[in-house]
């Protein structure tokens, strides 16, 4: 199965359906069941953002799988629709600041126990089943 890495808090917020697009600076073609993997790096700033969310942030394993839907452009449109939608979670693209990428649409996230391992860059594979080991 595909697997991305993520940075917390992102990946817990996509994890708990507060995050519905995780973004890049390149596109995808992949459409279909992902595994989204919590990277060892942690966006400090966003930590302190997201402190009263009580949330815990486990980093170096796979927390959640979901379907990778759609990889949309950012664009001005882009950014109107989904910027309201939760401000807090989406400030980094409503401020972009010339930032260009796409959006991977995540859709049906469902949380799964901690599997740790190592992430890597880009889509990745990993051999798992619902027991979570391969």
């Amino acid at each position: 199965m595909k697997v991305i890495t993520i940075k917390q808090p992102w990946a817990t917020l996509i994890a708990e359906g507060l995050k519905e697009y995780e973004f890049r600076t390149w596109n995808t073609k992949f459409r279909g069941e992902i595994l989204i993997h919590a990277g060892k790096s942690v966006d400090k700033e966003a930590m302190k953002r997201f402190k009263d969310y009580h949330f815990e942030y486990p980093t170096g394993c796979i927390i959640a799988k979901a379907n990778l839907v759609d990889s949309i452009l950012v664009d001005d449109n882009f950014v109107k629709k989904v910027g309201p939608t939760n401000p807090l979670v989406y400030k980094g693209i409503i401020e972009r600041n010339g930032w260009e990428g796409y959006g991977f649409k995540l859709e049906n996230v469902k949380k799964i126990n901690p599997i740790y391992l190592n992430g890597k860059l880009s889509l990745w594979d990993y051999d798992y089943n619902e027991s979570g080991c391969n």
